[in-house]
């Protein structure tokens, strides 16, 4: 990604970030510390390194530099850029500059006219001998001609339309426009309309500055002077005033004027102190006639004094700073002589106009007028050094401007004046021969200028550039130059400096580049099939080489190309040559290639989806590509049976990259013998990595290359057949490492739920051909580990109850716990398994479901029969407690009837339904039966114990030989002793049995449900019994103790069950109610016989009376 220059800064933190957010996310929640925290210390963290913050000795970058290369830059920071993009020394290009006058923009325009005209005479040249490039159809060569004129016509057009007032110092060239709607221009043309003197118009400014006067004698110290100034014909401004032993000011006054030969007065004055003088006395004046050569600096001028005046070397310092505009091109005096105008050879003085970028003027100017006394428009002369005219007076060098029918002899004084007056016509005329001066020395310009390189080279100069070979460059002529060949080397070289930029550009130039190209192009007729032509070569060279470009940008040019070649481009340009033609041909070939082995490689062209949107472009690209012309569609079957070629080769390329990565294969032939002499277990670790790779890979791919859909609609499709092809290579590795496996290892099935977990939530991949191939693969291991297990549960719960102890262990016995266990793990394996076939995935439900309503039965079964065999050897008298092991049977029970719920309910919907519920009820029936059976027997025990303190009671019956003894010891020993109640501690012994039992019940027993049955059984049955045995003595009258002992035991029996929840309804059944009424009635009787005898029991107010 680095190495490529595709992905910008923003990128790389985007693909951190979403990484690093998937990660934090998929992480369990932190008390006290929230994800977006964590998430925002890493993204902080990640700025800081990128930032450099912790380095404080790191360079400062290039950043700000590749940043200022995006704006629109100026013309010194572009001729820096082309500096480096062309390997153009610092002294070269100064050479350059100086000798190409690049910083004179009138010399620019020139070159620029000069330049066009030389393309229309190849252009005439080229059609009249006939002499073309190679088209594809033979009436192309003239309409080619016609675009040549047009190109250059156009650019004269453009020229023309800017103002010449923009020029001076701060003139800059325009971009040349391109339009096609202009009108064919022939500058020059004899018909053309001629300029009238009212058209050339000047605007000059000056600036006066008096600075002191010297020599006034005339006037005394203390008096006051002044001075005025004006430009004849305008406003008159006068200075301040200053006494007269110190006349200076330095005041500047400020004027315009349209005289090219203004006159310029300045006059001194003193304040008249006569009472009757109206005027200042004026002590003297000076007039100047300046032009915009004169000198600028100050000098002393001799004033003009009134006569009789003592002031006779009165002189003044003033500064006359006259501008010339800026379509003032030249000006001076020259002698002139010509045939239609200045037809008698005098002095004059003349400047040189530019009325517009193709027009100029010579113009002869008088003193004090704003119009040329006479002008010559300048198109279609020559201008050109000639010897001296031995019959003309006046005048040292010589230069002459021809014409067809007229000729123009000019003189100057000097030869300075005169290379630079034919170098300012030569640039107005724009003609292409270049006037050479027949003296090849040259001495610097008395009047302060230099000399133009482009004029004439000292002999020094000209030494410089042979030395550092620029004469060839400064002597060429761009209109001879292999210009196509040229922008070639212009654009590869531009490109390769913007692609080494440390900015991400994708193979796109910057806005100086660009202008610089579309003004090479425009000013020199590169054609755009050409430019476009050799940019895609060089985009393809570079992306072919590792770079990321822009596929957008290829599909820009190469749309160009091709509307270009198949004659249908927007600007109307028809002609096609046969090299573009076949160039293009090579390159549509080429670039179809290349767009192949990108979507081959599309994980690695694309990293991450970067750039956003490329692979989208690429898509849409390749189809433009392979569309026979511009305007015939491609059948989308053809688009589709490409890319699904390539996306076959992709899923080679990325598994082999994959393996390499993760080492399971290799290139050395000592890495493949260690991986066949791997154990099994190191095999089946690897597969299951490289298992886990793929799946990221896949969705990765599905992650961020999943913008093909957006291109096209099958894409996704294609992706999917990717993904098994992919996954068919997979298939190889393996299935060689589960064939290594021993055959009852189990340790392949998280490969199975990895995978299987990865396919069934993907629509496209689920029940495929992969998919099935594993499920194939993994069928006889789950049968056969459901077989095992089963046989493993059977026999543990066969040799559990053998040994069991019946401890309590969380809600059953040890046995049961291990049992429900396994039954829990087996089904949440095989439910883990999320098997995707649905019959089988039915059929492994159904088998474990059946297997565990077998094992719960057996399990029932065994735990009834200890139950029973336990409660057998408990004792019958109220000293039974019942036993920690009673209890946890019981809740193996209570256990098995939630673990049947869980464990042996069926949800496959309504196809198992009918058969299913019926077995499922039998397993319910089966354990409420055994529970309601265990409940009964353990009743019936508690009733055996009563029924055994009822029998105790019986002794005392009316009427047997017992009962009388027992009463006469009793109230003989009375009389002397305390003696205990008798039958108290019977009643006391049995409550206590009562209480302490429930207590153990309610404690040790899990289901509250159960145990309200039990107590309800408990208490009824208990009731009963007491019932039967007063039935069976109706005739009789109970003994005191049986009574007293009775009313104990029922009044706390039916309390103690009242607090341990026993409804109204059963509390207060029909034995009770019987019970009450007897015992009520028997207590009656027994206080009525003997008032004492009950000692405070009584069956009224039972619920006082304390336990």
């Amino acid at each position: 990604m680095v190495q490529s220059g595709g992905c910008s800064a923003n990128d790389f933190r985007e693909v951190f970030k979403k990484n690093i957010e998937k990660r934090v996310r998929s992480l369990p929640e932190i008390d006290g510390l929230s994800k977006e925290t964590v998430l925002s210390s890493w993204i902080a963290k990640y700025d800081a390194i990128y930032r450099g913050e912790d380095d404080v000795c790191r360079p400062p970058g290039r950043g700000a530099l590749s940043a200022v290369s995006e704006l629109i830059l100026s013309k010194e920071q572009l001729y820096e850029m082309f500096q480096q993009i062309l390997g153009v020394k610092k002294l070269e290009h100064q050479l350059l500059y100086n000798a190409c006058q690049l910083d004179n923009a009138d010399e620019q325009a020139a070159q620029i006219r000069r330049e066009l005209d030389g393309r229309l005479q190849l252009a005439e040249k080229m059609a009249k001998e006939r002499n073309f490039p190679k088209f594809i159809a033979k009436e192309m060569e003239s309409m080619y001609i016609e675009e040549l004129r047009s190109s250059v016509n156009l650019l004269m057009a453009n020229l023309e339309s800017l103002p010449v007032s923009k020029g001076g110092p701060e003139f800059k060239l325009q971009k040349l426009k391109r339009s096609q709607n202009s009108a064919f221009l022939d500058i020059g043309d004899e018909n053309e309309i001629q300029l009238s003197k009212s058209d050339v118009v000047l605007s000059f400014t000056l600036e006066i500055v008096i600075m002191e006067v010297q020599g006034l004698k005339s006037v005394a110290p203390n008096r006051i002077v002044y001075c005025t100034m004006e430009v004849e014909g305008g406003e008159k401004l006068q200075t301040d005033q200053a006494e007269a032993s110190r006349p200076q000011w330095g005041t500047q006054g400020d004027f315009t004027t349209t005289h090219p030969r203004p006159v310029v007065k300045v006059k001194l004055f003193t304040e008249s102190t006569g009472v009757l003088a109206l005027e200042d006395k004026e002590l003297g004046r000076v007039i100047l006639y300046p032009t915009s050569n004169s000198s600028k600096s100050a000098d002393l001028h001799r004033m003009i004094v009134p006569k009789n005046s003592q002031d006779s070397d009165l002189k003044i310092k003033l500064a006359v700073r006259m501008d010339k505009p800026p379509h003032m091109k030249h000006s001076g005096y020259l002698y002139a002589l010509g045939q239609k105008v200045w037809k008698r050879w005098k002095k004059r003085y003349f400047v040189l106009v530019q009325v517009s970028q193709y027009t100029f003027a010579m113009c002869s100017y008088r003193e004090k007028k704003s119009e040329p006394q006479e002008l010559m428009q300048l198109e279609g002369y020559t201008v050109d050094y000639t010897d001296p005219h031995p019959g003309l007076q006046g005048g040292q060098m010589f230069f002459n401007a021809v014409k067809e029918g007229d000729t123009v002899i000019f003189a100057s004084d000097d030869e300075q004046d005169r290379i630079l007056w034919v170098q300012a016509m030569y640039r107005a005329t724009g003609q292409s021969y270049k006037p050479i001066p027949a003296i090849q020395t040259q001495k610097l310009n008395p009047k302060g200028g230099t000399l133009h390189a482009d004029a004439q080279l000292s002999g020094k100069d000209a030494d410089r550039f042979q030395k550092h070979g620029m004469d060839e460059f400064i002597s060429a002529n761009p209109c001879k130059l292999d210009h196509a060949f040229l922008f070639r080397i212009l654009q590869r070289q531009t490109l390769d400096h913007r692609l080494n930029d440390s900015y991400s550009c994708l193979g796109w130039f910057s806005p100086g580049q660009v202008f610089v190209l579309d003004e090479y192009c425009a000013r020199y007729g590169v054609r755009g099939c050409h430019r476009h032509l050799c940019y895609l070569t060089e985009l393809m060279e570079h992306s072919e080489n590792g770079a990321v470009i822009d596929p957008t940008l290829l599909h820009y040019s190469f749309a160009f190309c091709a509307s270009h070649v198949h004659g249908n481009r927007p600007d109307g340009i028809g002609t096609v040559s046969v090299e573009e033609k076949e160039r293009f041909e090579e390159i549509k070939e080429r670039l179809s290639s290349l767009l192949e082995n990108q979507i081959s490689h599309f994980r690695y062209c694309f990293p991450f989806g970067r750039p956003e949107g490329a692979l989208k472009a690429t898509l849409s690209l390749l189809e433009r590509v392979l569309m026979k012309d511009i305007a015939t569609p491609i059948p989308a079957e053809e688009v589709k049976k490409v890319v699904r070629k390539c996306l076959e080769k992709a899923a080679l390329i990325n598994y082999t990259r994959l393996t390499e990565y993760a080492r399971t294969e290799g290139p050395a032939e000592k890495d493949t013998e260690t991986m066949n002499q791997a154990t099994p277990a190191r095999k089946l670790e690897e597969v299951l990595h490289l298992a886990e790779l793929c799946i990221e890979v896949l969705q990765q791919n599905e992650e961020h290359h999943a913008e093909g859909r957006e291109a096209f609609a099958w894409w996704p499709d294609l992706l999917a057949e990717h993904a098994e092809k992919f996954w068919a290579l997979f298939t190889v590795d393996m299935d060689t490492a589960l064939e290594a496996q021993p055959q009852d290892s189990w340790d392949s099935f998280p490969l199975f739920q990895l995978l299987n977990n990865f396919l069934r939530n993907d629509t496209l991949l689920c029940n495929g051909k992969f998919h099935k191939h594993l499920q194939e693969i993994f069928v006889p291991s789950v049968v056969r580990y459901v077989d095992l297990m089963e046989s493993s549960i059977a026999q543990s719960i066969h040799r559990g109850f053998e040994q069991e102890t019946w401890q309590p262990v969380n809600n059953g016995s040890a046995t049961s716990e291990d049992l429900f266990w396994k039954l829990d793990a087996l089904q949440m394996f095989v439910f883990d398994l999320h098997w995707p076939e649905q019959e089988f995935a039915h059929h492994l439900e159904q088998r474990l479901k059946l297997m565990a309503s077998d094992m719960i039965e057996a399990c029932v079964k065994r735990t009834r029969t200890a139950f029973e065999i336990k409660l057998q050897k408990a004792s019958k008298t109220t000293d039974l407690r019942i036993p920690a092991s009673v209890c946890t049977m019981f809740n193996v029970l209570v256990d098995a009837k939630k673990q049947s719920t869980k464990l042996c309910a069926l949800d496959g919907g309504q196809e198992f339904g009918s058969q299913w519920q019926q077995y499922h009820s039998k397993i319910d029936d089966l354990i409420d039966n055994t529970v309601k059976e265990i409940i009964s027997l353990l009743v019936s025990k508690f009733v055996s114990v009563l029924e055994g303190v009822l029998s105790k009671l019986s002794r005392y019956d009316e009427g047997t030989f017992f009962s009388s003894i027992l009463s006469f010891t009793v109230k003989a020993a009375a009389k002397y002793v305390d003696v205990p109640k008798p039958g108290m501690d019977l009643a006391d012994t049995y409550i206590m049995f009562v209480r302490q039992n429930q207590d153990i019940l309610r404690e040790k027993v899990n289901e509250e449900m159960y145990i309200e049955k039990l107590f309800d059984q408990w208490y009824s049955s208990s009731m009963k019994v007491i019932c039967v045995w007063l039935a069976d003595r109706l005739d009789l009258q109970l003994h005191i103790y049986q009574l007293k002992t009775l009313i104990k035991i029922v009044k706390k029996s039916y309390r103690d069950f009242r607090l341990q929840g026993v409804l109204e309804g059963t509390l207060h059944g029909k034995a009770y109610e019987t019970l009450h009424r007897r015992l009520t009635v028997e207590e009656a009787a027994a206080s009525v016989s003997d008032g004492g005898g009950l000692q405070g029991i009584t069956m009224k107010d039972s619920d006082e009376e304390e336990g």
